[in-house]
C-alpha cells in the first residue's frame, strides 16, 4: 500500500498527471477566450501534453506560453481555414437535413457530406499536435493530418471517442467535469499520440513532415 502512494509510484503519478490536466484545461480555456486564439491555444496545449506523455514537462507555464507565441500565426490561420470549413460544413449539414428527399441525388449528397465531415474531424483531431511537433507550410499540415489520421484508423477512432466521451459526461452526467474538459482529452489523446509522431519523426528526420 504504502508503494502505491510513493511519490515515485503509479498512483501518485496518475494524480499528478490528472493535476497537470486540469491546469492546463484552465490555462487552454483562458487563452481561448478571444475565439481567434483558439488555435494557438490548443497547439500550445498539445505541446505540453505531448512533453507530458514523454516525461519531459518540466515547467508548464513557460512551455505553454513558448508554443503559443511561436506558433502564434500559423495556428490562428490554421484555426480561421477550420473555422471557415465547419461553417460551410455546418450549414451544408443543416440543408441536406431539412431537405431529405428520398432520391439518388440526395443520396449522393448526403454521402459526399458525410466524407467531408470524417476528413475534417480527422484533421481537426490531427492537426494541432502536428503543429505542436513539427514545423511545415500550413497546406501541407493539413494533407498530413489527413493521411496520417486515415493511416492510423484505430488511434483516429479513440481519440475521438475520447472526445465525445468528454463532451457527453460534462453535458449528461456531471457538469463541474468540464475542469477536466480538453485538457484531460488531449493528455489522453498525446499518449496515443507519442508513437506515432515518434515514428513520423525517424521517418523525416532531417526534413520536414
Amino acid at each position: 500500500m504504502s508503494g502505491l502512494l510513493n511519490l515515485d509510484g503509479p498512483v501518485m503519478q496518475f494524480i499528478t498527471k490528472m493535476v497537470y490536466s486540469v491546469y492546463l484545461n484552465i490555462l487552454w480555456l483562458i487563452c481561448c477566450i478571444p475565439i481567434f486564439t483558439i488555435g494557438a491555444s490548443t497547439t500550445a496545449l498539445y505541446y505540453v501534453s505531448l512533453k507530458i506523455a514523454r516525461n519531459e514537462e518540466g515547467n508548464l507555464t513557460k512551455a505553454f506560453f513558448h508554443s503559443f507565441k511561436e506558433n502564434w500565426k500559423q495556428g490562428t490561420q490554421i484555426w480561421l481555414i477550420l473555422f471557415g470549413l465547419g461553417l460551410i460544413l455546418g450549414i451544408d449539414g443543416y440543408v441536406l437535413y431539412h431537405m431529405r428527399f428520398e432520391n439518388a441525388f440526395w443520396t449522393l449528397l448526403t454521402a459526399v457530406f458525410i466524407v467531408a465531415a470524417a476528413a475534417y474531424v480527422i484533421v481537426l483531431l490531427y492537426i494541432f499536435p502536428l503543429l505542436a511537433r513539427f514545423g511545415n507550410t500550413t497546406k501541407a499540415m493539413f494533407q498530413n493530418s489527413l493521411m496520417i489520421g486515415m493511416r492510423f484508423l484505430l488511434c483516429t477512432a479513440l481519440m475521438a471517442a475520447i472526445h465525445f466521451a468528454m463532451l457527453y459526461v460534462i453535458i449528461n452526467v456531471c457538469t463541474p467535469l468540464a475542469i477536466f474538459g480538453e485538457g484531460t482529452c488531449a493528455l489522453l489523446c498525446s499518449w496515443l499520440l507519442s508513437s506515432i509522431l515518434a515514428q513520423c519523426e525517424e521517418k523525416t528526420e532531417g526534413r520536414d513532415i
